[in-house]
């Protein structure tokens, strides 16, 4: 029978080594398993845990063991990294346990010879007191937070020192879960009190729209949510979408708008005007129209399309959304693989991200407005491609732009511009 900690290990396994997205390796092993409500909360834990911690947790690794890392056999190591959490950092887990329950799952695996090695290390790292670096160098920054180094370096170019650690320090905490409310069926203080009937603990935000919550278990069970009274969206957004000015009768185009976060907040202010939603992939969109209908939003199509492709036959908007393919660095705290991807697959981003600005502007009716958005801290990828954008079309102002940060909004770290288009100069 699969345990939790094995379910963590392999999910480990398949991120670290296949690539996969975290929450989707995790979701499927548990659909998979037969655990209890309990269990499935231990292996959620210890799964995010060890990618939260894995560069800390490697750097212990590499002092007990003269083997460089990358040549250990994966299950192994993942096994390994997941016990080091559970040391560490998990206080309600003996150390005893964790240790023994490591050996059984090598024990039982194709990776039985080292079961004596793995003992070893993890007897070792309980023995061994390894302080951690101090400094304020990027190496030991990325040690003590977390991060790898080449992220730490990007923060402390545009930010500093002390940004840097505050940052990585909240990346490491639980993200707060925000609801927008569906304002074509109710309101934040109805479905406050609806929520609170039912024991979810819901605390209102200054964005009207909007309500902080404790949400025990799956957010899909909850009846509110499958009345389509919410949806789930971080503040950061729903402020950005609100920026936009989006008028009653506005026609908007959200070019990027897999899962729909963005174009469902439209539609409600568009209630009488159109949202086309458009992401690249067929069954990402098909999630936008499920969203949707289970929102009972009536004035959306969501279509397959390139966003850096100009499609005559959309016609002109009055608004146009480009929640931009980013980085990702200000939500590493709910998608901590994003710290692990290769370096090379962030530095392609802003040609795309320009490639998309570029053509949403030909949608852009005269007087219309852009909001540019990304889930990243990296000035390169917002300020730099807004000021890019501009030398290059004197006819756009900006109309404003705002970097969200984590440890002060209580927010996702998000940027987002809104540019205006005048006459051409």
């Amino acid at each position: 029978m699969t345990g939790p900690r094995q379910i963590a290990a392999l999910a480990v396994k398949k991120v670290t080594y296949d690539g996969g997205y975290s929450n989707l390796v995790l979701n499927s092993l548990l659909d998979e398993s037969n655990l209890s409500g309990e269990d499935k909360a231990l292996a959620t834990a210890i799964f995010y845990g060890t990618l939260d911690r894995m560069v800390t947790i490697d750097f212990f690794l590499k002092k007990l063991i003269k083997t460089p890392l990358k040549k250990l056999k994966p299950y192994t190591l993942a096994v390994l990294r997941t016990a080091v959490y559970q040391i560490k950092y998990l206080s309600r887990i003996p150390d005893s346990a964790a240790v023994n329950e490591a050996v059984k799952l090598i024990k039982k695996s194709k990776e039985g010879f080292n079961v004596s090695f793995v003992n070893a290390v993890l007897r070792n790292l309980i023995r061994e007191d390894i302080p951690l670096p101090t400094g304020n160098s990027a190496y030991d920054i990325s040690i003590a937070y977390s991060c790898p180094q080449w992220i730490v370096s990007v923060l402390i170019r545009d930010y500093g020192i002390q940004f840097t650690k505050a940052f990585l320090e909240n990346a490491l905490l639980t993200p707060p879960v925000y609801f927008r409310v569906n304002t074509l069926k109710t309101t934040a203080d109805t479905l406050k009190t609806e929520l609170e009937a039912k024991g979810v603990k819901v605390v209102a935000c200054e964005e009207k729209t909007a309500l902080e919550a404790d949400t025990p278990g799956s957010v899909e069970n909850m009846p509110a949510y499958k009345e389509g009274l919410f949806f789930v969206q971080d503040i950061s957004c729903q402020k950005a979408v609100a920026s936009l000015d989006i008028k009653t009768d506005s026609r908007v185009l959200d070019l990027c708008a897999a899962p729909g976060g963005k174009s469902f907040s439209a539609a409600m202010y568009a209630t009488e005007g159109e949202i086309v939603s458009c992401d690249l992939y067929e069954h990402r969109v098909g999630l936008i129209a499920e969203g949707a209908h289970r929102l009972g939003i009536k004035n959306l199509s969501a279509r397959v399309a390139d966003a850096t492709v100009y499609d005559g036959s959309l016609g002109l908007f009055d608004r146009i959304i480009c929640d931009v393919p980013c980085s990702g660095l200000g939500v590493i705290r709910r998608k901590p693989d994003i710290k692990y991807k290769p370096r090379d697959t962030f530095e392609e981003l802003c040609e795309i991200q320009k490639g998309i600005l570029n053509n949403a502007d030909k949608y852009l009716k005269e007087g219309g407005k852009i909001l540019y958005s990304t889930c990243t801290l990296n000035k390169a990828e917002n300020r730099g491609i807004i000021d890019s954008f501009l030398e290059n079309h004197s006819e756009y102002t900006l109309e404003n732009d705002y970097t969200f940060c984590p440890q002060e909004d209580n927010s996702d770290g998000f940027y987002a511009a809104v540019l205006s288009k005048c006459q051409p100069r």
